[in-house]
C-alpha cells in the first residue's frame, strides 16, 4: 500500500510542503536516482540559486573528429601551422611518455552550451585518454567569441584517471595564471605552450595552487561542509550517469 510523505523545503519565501508518494515495491527506481533527487533538495537549502544543468551536448553540435587523430584542433585558427605542429609534437611525446593524453581545441562557438559541459562531452565522445572512455586525458577548450558576440570563453576539463592529480581548483589556477593573461594579449601558443608545461608539472606532482589562490577563492563560501558533500554527490552522480560514447582518440604508442 502506498504511504503518503511530506518534506519540508526551506527557501526564502517560507517554509512550503512537498507531498511524494513512497511506493513499497522501488525495484524500477534506480537507487541512484533517489539520491539524486534527495541531494538537489538539500542542495536547494544550501544554495538557493543553484541550478544543477546535466544536459548532454548533442554530438552533431561538438567538433568534428579529426581523421587521422591529432592532438591540437585549431578551429578557430588562433595558430599558425607552424605553431600547431610544434604543440602537436610536444603532446605527442607527451603522450607517448606517460599515457596522458591532453587535448587543445578551439572553436568559434560553443553552441550556446557552457565551457564545463562542451569540454568534458569532447572528451568523452572523443575519447580522450582512454579506449572507448574518458579517463587519463585533458581537454583545455578555448573559444574566441567570433560567434558569441566576442565574448571569449576557456576551460580546462579532466579525465576521471587523472582528477587526483588535476582537481578544480589546480585546473582553475593554472587556467588563472597562464592561459587567461596570454589570451588577453592574443598571445595564443604561448597561452598552450605555458598552459600544457603546468599541467605536465600538475599531473607529475609538482605544480600546486598558491596558497594566496586557495585562500582568494575559499572567501566568501558558504553553506558549510554539508552543502559541498551535496554537490559532490551531484556531480558524481551526473557525471556517470552521462558519459559519452566513442572509441579511443588516439592509440597508446610504445
Amino acid at each position: 500500500m502506498n504511504s503518503p510523505t511530506i518534506l519540508y523545503l526551506g527557501n526564502k519565501h517560507g517554509i512550503k510542503p512537498l507531498t511524494m508518494t513512497v511506493l513499497n515495491q522501488t525495484k524500477n527506481i534506480s537507487f541512484l536516482k533517489v539520491i539524486a533527487c534527495i541531494a538537489m533538495l538539500v542542495s536547494s537549502f544550501f544554495y538557493p540559486g543553484t541550478t544543477i544543468q546535466a544536459q548532454v551536448v548533442p554530438h552533431n553540435l561538438l567538433p568534428s573528429k579529426p581523421n587521422p587523430p591529432k592532438l591540437v584542433n585549431d578551429y578557430a585558427d588562433l595558430l599558425t601551422p607552424q605553431e600547431e605542429s610544434q604543440l602537436e609534437r610536444k603532446l605527442v611525446a607527451y603522450d607517448d611518455s606517460t599515457s596522458n593524453q591532453i587535448l587543445i581545441v578551439t572553436v568559434k562557438t560553443m553552441r550556446g552550451y557552457e565551457a564545463d559541459q562542451y569540454a568534458t562531452e569532447i572528451g568523452h565522445y572523443w575519447g580522450v585518454g582512454g579506449q572507448g572512455k574518458y579517463d587519463n586525458g585533458v581537454v583545455i577548450l578555448v573559444s574566441d567569441g567570433t560567434e558569441e558576440n566576442g565574448k571569449r570563453r576557456y576551460f580546462i576539463a579532466t579525465g576521471y584517471g587523472l582528477e587526483g592529480a588535476l582537481p578544480a581548483i589546480t585546473t582553475n589556477a593554472i587556467a588563472e595564471e597562464f592561459l587567461v593573461p596570454n589570451l588577453k594579449g592574443n598571445n595564443y601558443f604561448a597561452a598552450f605552450d605555458e598552459t600544457t608545461n603546468a599541467v605536465f608539472r600538475a599531473a607529475a606532482g609538482e605544480y600546486k595552487a598558491p596558497d594566496n589562490y586557495r585562500k582568494r577563492k575559499s572567501k566568501g563560501t558558504g553553506g558549510g561542509l554539508a552543502g559541498f558533500v551535496v554537490l559532490a554527490i551531484i556531480i558524481f552522480i551526473i557525471s556517470r550517469n552521462n558519459r559519452g560514447g566513442g572509441g579511443g582518440f588516439m592509440s597508446r604508442r610504445g
